[in-house]
């Protein structure tokens, strides 16, 4: 009852055409949904702000706030069943992307020969065509098939309707302590964990550690870094770091932007490998490889979650918390299309016809629910 109460209620924002975002974070059982009240586009100012964002990729760009105070917060708890079966091939609306993603990845190995840049991640766009378009359906598909991913769909008026699955964490802050990941390399997960990884995707995942590394020891007290291990997104096993500790100072802003773009969403150096992106890849990625998450959020923990303990349950904690998720495996939905982006990592060691098969498979993965 609670779960159909949940989806009428955001069914009925959208229908009204008033900003909101649902979500569930990742392994867990408890959607929330922010609607706002009103169709203001607000923009964050300093990251002092409490709300759920959502941020582009270029960094220049406004990041978009439905601010706490001007909007409602509802929480469901759901159950889903485990769904992993593709479906068939989507058919793209794209005209020649194969020979077209080919071409700049190659630019890319020439580039990085030429010592422009150690590495950089070349995305792609492709449209397919949707005859009915159900976002808040296409939300339940994916909460069922992508459980341990942070699973979204957004929409704003005077901006659209963006959903998503995203394995990646940019950051997560409660108090002085955060958590953040390094996560690059990708091979097709074919009924084990248990695999080989060249060395292109371990010397791919170590730049994007050493990187997260090095930008975040300015601000930090301790910083601990946890070996690679493979893991599961979807239908493809990536490397993954986890790296935490704590914080020397708590302005949010500089920390965020020392990290975004990470290397795993742009390049390194960051400078010329972005300049590399803005002029070759041909199209504006919006928010795809932006962040988007709770920001300043206030949470409460007590000593003893037994509630007959009242003599320490008087002195719970109250945090500032900020969860924030980099934005992959997502699309647009758009003019009865489904804007789907996907996206590798390129380095000298890479093999355009390979990192084209990689992309087709990440497109199948966030487009199997269509």
């Amino acid at each position: 009852m609670l779960k159909d109460v949940f989806f009428t209620h955001i069914e009925s924002q959208h229908k009204s055409q008033l900003p909101f975002v649902a979500y569930r974070k990742p392994n867990e059982t408890i959607v929330k949904a922010v609607l706002q009240n009103d169709t203001e586009l607000h923009i964050v100012d300093d990251f002092t702000e409490s709300g759920f964002i959502y941020a582009p990729y270029d960094s220049e760009n406004d990041t978009i706030i439905f601010p706490s105070e001007m909007s409602k917060t509802l929480t469901s708890e759901i159950k889903v069943s485990s769904d992993t079966k593709l479906k068939k091939t989507l058919e793209s609306d794209t005209e020649n992307p194969h020979e077209q993603y080919i071409e700049l990845v190659q630019k890319g190995i020439e580039s990085i020969i030429n010592n422009q840049f150690k590495k950089v991640v070349l995305s792609r766009v492709e449209a397919v065509t949707i005859s009915e378009v159900n976002p808040i359906a296409i939300f339940k598909s994916l909460l069922n098939r992508y459980q341990t991913a942070f699973v979204y769909i957004w929409y704003h008026p005077k901006v659209g309707l963006w959903l998503g699955a995203t394995p990646e964490t940019l950051l997560h802050i409660e108090g002085q302590r955060f958590k953040t990941m390094a996560l690059a390399g990708t091979q097709p997960y074919v009924n084990t964990t248990k695999v080989e990884w060249d060395i292109k995707n371990i010397e791919e995942q170590q730049v994007v550690t050493d990187f997260i590394k090095k930008e975040l020891a300015p601000y930090t007290n301790e910083l601990i870094t946890m070996p690679a291990q493979t893991i599961k997104a979807g239908q493809l096993l990536h490397l993954q770091s986890k790296i935490s500790g704590t914080l020397r100072v708590k302005r949010l802003r500089d920390i965020i932007f020392a990290l975004h773009p990470t290397p795993a969403v742009c390049g390194l150096p960051k400078k010329e490998a972005k300049d590399f992106i803005k002029f070759n890849e041909n199209y504006d990625r919006e928010f795809y490889t932006g962040f988007l998450g709770e920001l300043n959020i206030k949470t409460s923990k007590t000593r003893n979650t037994n509630r007959r303990n009242v003599e320490n349950n008087a002195y719970a904690t109250v945090k500032n918390s900020s969860q924030l998720y980099v934005n992959l495996r997502c699309m647009q939905i758009k003019n009865q299309q489904a804007l789907i982006y996907v996206g590798g990592g390129i380095t000298k060691d890479s093999k355009p016809q390979l990192e084209w098969e990689e992309t087709v498979n990440k497109k199948q993965t966030i487009g199997s629910v269509l």
